[in-house]
């Protein structure tokens, strides 16, 4: 029997996790959470525990709207309570801790108009506060856990956006625009997306290996923008047209300068793992299509 510890009670991914262990019946597994919010976490004894998974953190934000006071709370939670949650699971002897990065420390599809493939030899470079805080988490904890030999593994997860039932960010904005627009552009871009069923199934087999390392789950297909828009809208019975001649437009949008190219470069731009990256386990996680997982 596996025994995981959650850190993070607010997460979506955890949260997903644990109902996940829950209804798979999935043997072999129990699952606890606890938060981080109070001191009270450095107290308890996590010896019992075979795996730590560390699901806490400041999630991506409106970048540009933010002090610098808020700037330091990212590198406070993301990075240094990090740093002292891995610190306690080495002394308290837990065999595994699984910390959660993003495809954000290789920068950010808004700051480009070109595709963006990320490849084994990319090197990251973060191009915001929150991946540079995610960043220098992965570089302290790689250190902390260097002089621990197989007594102690580190898994970094780095995965796309994570996108499901409930879930927050931009994949709730792409629900809104299906209820409400009757056309969308064709704009073939290319998305790295991970579902969080699939990653639930990643999670299952990383603990059973009890593996360390650097991840990059993702679905088994690229996924892009109109595509997800037009299945979201047959789903909800309000079917999206997507018209090639808006696709113009839509390049059009994301050499506008400023805030507004963002983010139309953040909804049309392509940001991509190769999918080698990917093949854990022969792919064994990848059960659900784009398709599937929408449905």
């Amino acid at each position: 029997m596996k025994k995981i510890l959650i850190l993070g009670v607010g997460s979506y991914i955890g949260a997903s996790f644990a109902s996940y262990i829950k209804k798979k019946d999935t043997g072999g597994f129990s699952v606890w959470r606890t938060s981080l919010r109070t001191d009270e976490w450095r107290e308890m004894d996590w010896s019992c525990y075979d795996c730590v998974i560390n699901v806490t953190g400041k999630a991506h934000a409106d970048i540009g709207a933010v002090t610098e006071e808020e700037k330091q709370s990212y590198y406070q939670v993301n990075c240094e309570l990090a740093y002292e949650t891995a610190k306690k699971a080495i002394a308290d002897h837990v065999k595994q801790y699984i910390y959660f990065s993003s495809i954000i420390v290789y920068g950010d599809s808004s700051n480009s108009t070109k595709p963006v493939v990320i490849s084994q030899s990319t090197k990251p470079n973060p191009s915001n506060f929150y991946g540079d805080s995610k960043w220098r988490a992965e570089q302290k904890l790689t250190k902390l856990f260097s002089d621990t030999g197989d007594s102690a593994r580190l898994a970094i997860i780095r995965p796309p956006m994570i996108y499901g039932p409930g879930c927050k960010g931009n994949y709730r904005t792409l629900i809104k625009l299906a209820k409400k627009l009757p056309v969308f552009p064709d704009y073939r871009n290319r998305r790295s997306i991970l579902y969080i069923g699939n990653l639930c199934e990643f999670l299952c087999c990383l603990i059973r290996t009890g593996e360390g390392g650097l991840f990059f789950p993702q679905n088994s297909e690229y996924a892009s923008t109109s595509e997800i828009v037009a299945l979201l809208g047959e789903r909800m019975q309000s079917r999206v047209r997507l018209l090639r001649i808006l696709a113009p437009f839509a390049a059009a949008a994301t050499r506008i300068p400023g805030k507004p190219g963002g983010m139309a470069k953040k909804a049309f731009g392509s940001l991509t793992y190769e999918k080698s990256m990917s093949n854990y386990m022969g792919g064994a996680y990848q059960k659900y299509s784009l398709r599937d997982s929408i449905k």
